[in-house]
Order: C-alpha cells, then sequence, then structure tokens
C-alpha cells in the first residue's frame, strides 16, 4: 500500500535482511516511478544491501550513511531530513531514516529517542513520508517499546496499522534526563562575557590533557564558546563549564539557571540571512552526541566529542 499523501511516520519492524528489503526496496522505487525525490539514510552495511538491491535505481536515490551523518542524533533533522526535504518544497518527499540501531550505546540512545519523538513536531503538516526501520532481531524491547510511542503507524511484514501506543512528548519528557557530572571534572564559572576567553583557554587545556586530538581540541574551544554564549544571552546571569573523559570521549557540558521551553532549539536549520540563534544548530554540528536536560532549576548541555575521527 503507497503512503498517503501529507505527513508519514512509520516504524518499520523487520527481523531479517529479506524483510528489509521487500517493504523499502519498493517504497524507494515507487517513489521513483511517482517522481518523488527519494533518499534514505541508514547504517553503513544497511546502506551496502540498499545500494545493491536497488540497482540501476541507486543512482536516483540520495544514500546517506547515517553512522556518519547521524552520529550525533541532534544533528540528524536539520542536517539530513530538513536539508533534504528542504531542498524539494514542491510535492511528496520519501525518506528512509535508521537512527536506531543495535550499537548504539546507552548515553546515545535518550538522545535517539528524542530524535524519533521530535520528528513528529518537525514535519507536522509537511507533505513528507519518513519510514524509520527497527531490526526486532537486534534491538532491545525498550528500543521497540519507545518506537511505538514515537511513530503513529507501524509497518510490520505486510501489515500496517496505527500504533496504540502513540505519546511522543511523553519520550521526550522521559528522556529528558540528567548526566552526573564525575568528581573528578574540571570546574570553572563564567559569570560574564569577559570571562569567555579565559575559559576556552580553560577548556581546550583540558581537552588536550585527557587526550582530546588537536583537530577536535579546536571544536572544543567554538563548542564551549557557543554554550556558554548561549547561557549569558538568554539568563543574563552566569553559567559553570564542566570538562571530563568518559570513556572513548571528552565530554563539554554547560550549566545555568534558566529552563530551555523549545523541544526543537538547535534543530531548525538556519534560515537565509539569520542573525543569531545558531548556537545549539551549531554545537550539534560539531559534536559526536549532544545530551541535554532541562527543569525548573536550571539547563544542562552537554556535549560529547571522540577522542580521534
Amino acid at each position: 500500500m503507497p503512503p498517503r499523501g501529507g505527513f508519514v511516520h512509520p516504524a518499520l519492524f523487520y527481523a531479517s535482511d529479506e524483510e528489509y528489503l521487500r517493504v523499502l526496496v519498493p517504497f524507494l522505487t515507487d517513489g521513483l516511478a511517482l517522481g518523488h525525490p527519494v533518499a534514505a539514510a541508514v547504517p553503513g552495511e544497511r546502506l551496502a544491501l540498499l545500494r545493491e538491491a536497488l540497482g540501476d535505481a541507486a543512482a536516483d536515490v540520495l544514500l546517506i550513511d547515517m553512522e556518519v551523518e547521524g552520529r550525533n542524533p541532534g544533528r540528524i533533522i536539520p542536517g539530513v531530513l530538513r536539508r533534504f526535504a528542504d531542498s524539494h518544497p514542491e510535492g511528496h518527499v520519501r525518506i528512509v531514516g535508521e537512527p536506531v540501531w543495535a550499537g548504539r550505546s546507552d548515553v546515545e540512545y535518550p538522545a535517539c529517542a528524542q530524535h524519533e519523538a521530535l520528528i513528529n513536531l518537525a514535519f507536522a503538516g509537511r507533505d513528507v513520508s519518513i519510514v524509520c526501520p527497527y531490526d526486532t532481531s537486534a534491538l532491545d524491547e525498550r528500543a521497540l517499546t519507545d518506537a511505538l510511542a514515537t511513530h503513529p503507524e507501524v509497518w510490520e511484514g505486510s501489515l500496517r496499522y496505527d500504533s496504540g501506543h502513540y505519546a511522543p512528548d511523553d519520550v521526550v519528557g522521559r528522556y529528558n534526563r540528567a548526566l552526573d557530572v564525575p568528581a573528578d571534572a574540571a570546574l570553572l564559572s563564567v559569570a560574564t562575557t569577559a570571562d569567555l576567553r579565559g575559559a576556552r583557554r580553560f577548556a581546550t587545556a583540558e581537552a588536550d590533557r585527557l587526550g582530546l586530538s588537536a583537530e577536535r581540541t579546536a571544536r572544543v574551544a567554538l563548542v564551549v564558546t557557543e554554550l556558554m554564549t548561549n547561557s549569558l544571552r538568554h539568563t543574563g546571569a552566569g553559567c559553570r563549564l564542566a570538562v571530563w573523559r568518559d570513556r572513548d570521549h571528552v565530554v563539554c557540558g554547560v550549566r545555568d539557571g534558566g529552563r530551555l521551553t523549545d523541544p526543537l532549539a538547535g534543530r531548525r536549520p538556519a534560515a537565509p540571512g539569520q542573525d543569531g540563534g545558531r548556537g545549539l544548530l551549531v554545537v550539534n554540528q560539531l559534536a559526536d552526541l549532544v545530551r541535554t536536560h532541562t527543569s525548573p532549576d536550571g539547563t544542562s548541555v552537554h556535549a560529547f566529542l571522540r577522542l580521534t575521527d
């Protein structure tokens, strides 16, 4: 059954390569036959599988390695989905997006679940189909249960049915989780914009000491500048910078007393000529993972950067 018009956002449950291809290849090739722009952003192994199965038609599908472009789930809506859909403003657009796979870590997963929930808000009213595959043979029960809450419908084999558990706002709230700052984290208080230069030196020196590569240490300077500037601009008060190592990442976190009320902050592409408002968007582009926690007591944003590419 071909997707209807308007916004369509199903979770595709599959348990084998055959089931994966049986649904997605026709979804993509039927879209091409109808003249729809078509893209597939899936993990590398799945990308190779789709490319081979599509044959000559693969040349007409934008194929994106989600493990690269979607490593940070906060980057997917602006940098993958909106970038493709916005470049084709006329007519229906078809996208396969697979941001949840068995290799995602427990630290990454909350950001993945929130991303899937926020697609519904980001594309409400758009003429777009975004199919999100879930490997039922490899993912745990948590991921499959959350998929029912973040997708209004489910595709499973030849079945198409509405999810009886659709509640994306609940998922956004459930994974609004704080990260513990370890006791050995390097801490610095930032009171005004006059402190930013010293804070950048502090953060980059810590990142270098913790083993971050030189190129990625330069990213740290940009990330902490954007985060601290955001805090100072929007709260009118100071913030606290924390830097530490978490296994194969360096983490830069900024906490302030404000409350982030826009769930799509940092997930909207910048408008042409937009002046300001790019801080969290830039952080999402630079970091390998961004975890945000907001409450009446304040907001923390933590950016993770891998030690090496």
